[in-house]
């Protein structure tokens, strides 16, 4: 076991609660008199609002209250702001137009907020609704990216000339283009990153509160209460920071989708305030697709240079990511800071240069999906690489071999500014290569084609940046009965985050990690925080809880030693008790915690750097010629983390990012229909998420680099699987076809396009 029990795999101590129906979801909380919400949303994609009439809902049975923009309006509630506004290639700052929580005089995509409806029960907030009576002009609206970049293409506004919200650069233009102009082989490709719905097992919902002083409490599941704060105070509704608590309790899932601050956080808290009792507000799923962010949406032009040997000169890459209706908080970052710089991946590439135009559609707006904007570039590069070697007739390994940066070379500055601390890429390459059989696929595929199938392996290497950006605050707190209490400000979804920070405290001050009570997601009991996203937990909060342990401890020994009139160094301490030396005198933590002051330590922890994952993937799959079905027969990957605190955690991640990548290469697509804008995939039924059974047994390993400019030496590994699974599919799938004469897809790669692309190649236009 490692310092603070790294390496150790603790069983997830937040289970047994979860599974067993105990756990404490937004809508497991009813505040006394709590009263249910709904909003009117628009049927319509782009429409002006001519007359809203909302006097037979008011006069409804139950009905509360009525809201619209323009009560909102009189009370000064701005706008949901946008964050993140990346520079223009000309030096200027995008300009976001405003999103109201509720509409005033136009709608820009459908499912927007018009009316918000407070009643007794919900059955009654919704048949209220129904009444009111809305004068519409409806306006031509556009959903895909080309559509709406195409000369004459209908504004979605007119802060957004042409479209083009926002036009961002990096890396060196000239000596890409130099690179280029001196190759022996150019070769490109245009790829679709496919729209996504993020679809966590929880879906949204919020309360609003206040009390008999006037302060305001937000319960809603996030992945940082404090942003959701700050935002709320500082930008909405201009209040004093200690006027709203925000409480994030159980979360089912994020994804990235949950950092988001949405028109419904400021409906229910605005309502609340206007009638004096809890409002809760809970979405269904149909109502989720409509007005939860949504992910990824690019189009990509990428072009590769080589020389004659093979190796890579520079890489040059033409985004079209599709924003929305409006500019979500960080939707910008995404395709420019978040992804951009990854787009050399793990490769010696000298030089690079990435544009990234920013689309406005009437669309329901996009923000960060697990990975943001790394798993677009990990698509784009190694889609890329894979072409690149059928160009030059070299298996797919050996144009990585003759390309990876070596680890001799570390710490390595790329071409676009990132640098590696540490890694062995090729090494992780071969370990995945030899635990897939990738040298005896050739006797599979053969056996495949007995059956009919068509039977394809296909790679993708990746290295994410993650787990950097601001700092983070843990403290902890013993009790009375020698309980250990962490507080800290990420916020778990899902990601055993109670077991993670138990595990580490319960090794340090030697205790049953049943005596570690982890708490976050509470405004009023931690002070600050950044929440979580980017991988940034265990990397960054993990050295807070480290600093916050060491401190704690060291405060302990030395009220030990006063209390028992000793030398520090005469005591010894163990499982939660200090004792002196050879005698039968000690005192526990739960006696030192109910001394004047009580026993606590706070931690802080901000890294100068950011940490880089990485990893590679290995996918072999069968495809059905006669249907298109493809069917993952084996799936390999080995990872770079850095020091492992808990396999089992670790793994958990790792296959569900696997899956949710699965999901974007096979299955899932938001759907638009492209004349009224109208979404298609609305339920269920409509949008296909991966099943059980379209998942086989995953292989997964490491060959871990501990992190160099991290205390810990972790990685971050949150977003891993989802970044190296989408070109380790399609790869595959390309490879399976490759046979028939198929030379391209995008994803999903669903059976009609597969059989489409099979017929196609064979001339059928049937």
């Amino acid at each position: 076991m490692g310092r603070f029990g790294t390496g150790q795999a603790v069983r997830r101590v937040e289970d047994a609660r979860l599974l067993t129906g105990r756990g404490r979801f937004t809508d497991d909380i009813a505040p006394d008199g709590q009263v249910m919400s709904c909003v009117l949303r628009s049927p319509h994609a782009h429409a002006e609002i001519r007359r809203v009439s909302i006097e037979a809902a008011l006069a409804a049975p139950g009905v509360l209250g009525v809201f619209t923009a323009a009560d909102l309006a009189a009370e000064g509630v701005n706008t949901v702001p946008t964050i993140y506004r990346p520079p223009n290639r000309d030096g200027s700052v995008m300009r976001a137009p405003p999103r109201e929580a509720l509409a005033s005089v136009r709608v820009r995509h459908v499912g927007e907020p018009v009316a918000f409806v407070v009643a007794e029960t919900l059955d009654r907030a919704r048949d209220a609704a129904e009444l009111i009576e809305i004068d519409w002009e409806p306006l031509p609206a556009i959903a895909e990216i080309a559509d709406a970049v195409a000369p004459g293409a209908p504004a979605a506004w007119p802060e957004a000339p042409g479209n083009i919200c926002f036009d961002w650069e990096t890396g060196d233009e000239a000596a890409t283009d130099r690179a280029f102009a001196a190759a022996a082989k150019v070769v490109a490709l245009d790829l679709v990153n496919n729209r996504l719905a993020p679809t966590p097992l929880e879906a949204r919902g919020a309360i609003g509160e206040i009390d008999a002083r006037g302060k305001l409490t937000l319960t809603t599941g996030s992945q940082g209460s404090h942003d959701l704060h700050g935002w709320l105070c500082d930008k909405v509704f201009r209040i004093p920071p200690e006027r709203l608590r925000v409480v994030s309790p159980d979360v089912g899932g994020g994804f990235g989708m949950r950092l988001s601050l949405f028109p419904e956080h400021i409906l229910v808290l605005f309502a609340a305030r206007r009638l004096g009792r809890p409002v809760k507000w809970i979405a269904d799923r149909s109502e989720a697709f409509l007005a939860d962010t949504h992910g990824r949406d690019n189009l990509t032009h990428a072009e590769i240079a080589l020389d004659g040997n093979g190796r890579f000169l520079a890489v040059r890459v033409a985004i079209l990511a599709n924003m929305g209706a409006y500019l979500s908080q960080f939707a910008a970052f995404v395709p420019t800071r978040a992804g951009a710089s990854m787009h050399v991946g793990v490769y010696d590439i000298p030089a690079a240069y990435v544009r990234v135009k920013g689309v406005m559609t009437n669309t329901t707006p996009v923000d960060a999906y697990r990975g943001a904007g790394r798993p677009e570039a990990a698509y784009t590069l190694e889609r890329l690489v894979d072409a690149a070697a059928r160009a030059l007739g070299l298996s797919p390994d050996e144009i990585r071999r003759r390309n990876v940066i070596p680890a001799a070379r570390m710490p390595f500055t790329t071409a676009l500014g990132q640098t590696y601390d540490g890694g062995d890429f090729a090494r992780v390459m071969e370990a995945a290569m030899a635990r897939a059989g990738w040298s005896d696929f050739a006797s599979r595929r053969a056996e495949a084609a007995t059956r009919g199938r068509l039977r394809g392996i296909g790679m993708s290497t990746y290295i994410e940046v993650c787990g950097g950006g601001g700092g983070e605050n843990a403290e902890i707190r013993f009790d009375s009965e020698g309980l250990a209490h962490v507080l800290i400000g990420t916020q778990s979804t899902g990601q055993g985050h109670e077991t993670a920070y138990a595990q580490m405290v319960a090794a340090e001050f030697g205790l049953a990690v049943e005596r570690v009570r982890v708490l976050q997601g509470d405004t009023d009991l931690i002070a600050r925080g950044n929440g979580t996203s980017g991988s940034r937990s265990l990397p960054i909060g993990g050295p807070a809880l480290a600093d916050a342990a060491e401190k704690t401890m060291a405060k302990a020994r030395a009220m030990a030693a006063q209390a028992l009139d000793a030398d520090p160094d005469e005591l010894t301490y163990a499982a939660g008790t200090f004792t002196v030396a050879g005698t039968n005198r000690f005192v526990t933590l739960g006696d030192l915690a109910r001394e004047p002051g009580g026993l606590s330590g706070a931690g802080y922890w901000k890294p100068a750097a950011p940490t880089f994952p990485n990893g590679c993937h290995i996918c072999e799959v069968e495809i059905d010629p006669e249907t298109g079905e493809t069917a993952i027969a084996r799936y390999t990957v080995v990872d770079d983390f850095g020091v492992v605190m808990n396999p089992p955690l670790l793994a958990g991640q790792v296959y569900g990012g696997i899956a949710q990548g699965i999901g974007q290469a096979l299955h899932e697509r938001v759907v638009y229909d492209r004349q009224s804008a109208q979404l298609l995939s609305g339920t269920l039924l409509d949008y296909a998420l991966p099943r059980a059974s379209d998942l086989p047994a995953f292989d997964f390993a490491t060959e871990n680099v501990p992190c160099a400019s991290n205390p810990m030496g972790v990685k971050g590994a949150g977003e891993a699987g989802a970044i190296g699974a989408c070109p380790a599919v399609i790869n595959a799938v390309l490879d399976a076809l490759a046979p028939v004469g198929v030379r391209h897809i995008d994803m999903p790669a669903t059976p009609m396009r597969v059989w489409r692309a099979i017929l196609d190649a064979k001339g059928n236009t049937e």
